[in-house]
């Protein structure tokens, strides 16, 4: 009997163990599945797509080519001349404008500005016969308006910052009001004059500047654009009381040069991609023993 006692003890524990085995494994296929993974936040708006607003501000460094003196006595003067001086002053623009963002790189809008008053000065010596020794210098003033077509191309960044290129083009009105002409020299004590005269040309700009995305849908940039506004002409000059000589001049090739600071407000909702669930991921495989 004593010798069997090991023997007994092993059989039970097998029989035990047999029995207990089934059961971890019955188990182990009542857990409940691992729980899925929470599904992602939706993607960040990329722009406010859609028409928009803006409203611009700036000054404009002018320059010309030259002003040429074009007589148009009748019969015509020969009126030769040397130029000594030829300049026009800066100007102040405020502008508003409408617009279309047709994705985060690409958009359009169609702009009207005001250009406020500049002075313009040309002194000449004439020449006609010789050295005369006579000056004329003449003066006056002109606003502008200007409205363009314009496309941009935009670099958005994750910072918030939007370097843009664009171009445009349209039409620069010129108001030139009256014209005072004064003589030095050997024509000291001579004054003339001439009435307001307006002229309008095709304009084109070129763009170069830096968005900020205050909200997505508020921008503030602050940019540079080179404009070419075409000529700007005076009405008919003649010398008082009355002489034969009539004068036009002509400012040739006016540029400006512009620093502007300028807002656009975004009135689509923000563009956000389709959310996509992700894929359902499949019950762990269990084997069953």
């Amino acid at each position: 009997m004593g010798r069997s006692t090991p023997l007994a003890s092993a059989r039970i524990l097998t029989l035990a163990a047999g029995l207990l085995v089934p059961g971890l494994a019955a188990a182990a296929d009542l857990l409940p599945p691992p729980p899925l993974p929470l599904p992602p936040p939706p993607p960040a708006a990329d722009f406010a797509g859609g028409w928009y607003l803006r409203g611009d501000v700036g000054v404009g460094v002018l320059d010309l080519r030259r002003t040429v003196a074009v007589d148009v006595s009748h019969p015509p003067l020969p009126y030769k001349y040397a130029v000594h001086q030829d300049r026009v002053g800066d100007q102040v623009f405020a502008g508003v404008g409408v617009g279309y963002q047709v994705n985060p790189w690409l958009r359009f809008d169609a702009t009207g500005e005001y250009r406020t008053k500049t002075e313009w000065n040309f002194l000449a010596e004439d020449k006609t016969g010789g050295n005369t020794g006579g000056y004329n210098l003449t003066k006056g003033q002109f606003a502008s308006v200007v409205g363009l077509v314009n496309g941009y191309v935009e670099f958005p960044t994750k910072f918030g910052l939007i370097p843009f290129i664009g171009a445009g083009v349209g039409f620069a009105h010129h108001m030139f009001g009256s014209v005072i002409d004064t003589g030095y020299g050997a024509y000291a004590g001579g004054i003339g004059g001439g009435p307001a005269k307006d002229k309008t040309n095709f304009a084109w700009a070129a763009h170069a500047g830096l968005g900020y995305a205050v909200t997505p849908n508020l921008r503030l940039e602050l940019a540079y654009r080179y404009l070419n506004m075409g000529d700007a002409e005076t009405g008919m000059v003649s010398c008082l009381p009355g002489c034969p000589t009539k004068t036009v001049y002509k400012v040739r090739e006016l540029d400006a040069h512009d620093i502007k600071l300028g807002m656009r407000w975004l009135f689509g909702a923000p563009v956000v991609a389709a959310y996509e669930p992700p894929p359902l991921m499949p019950a762990p495989l269990i084997r069953k023993y």
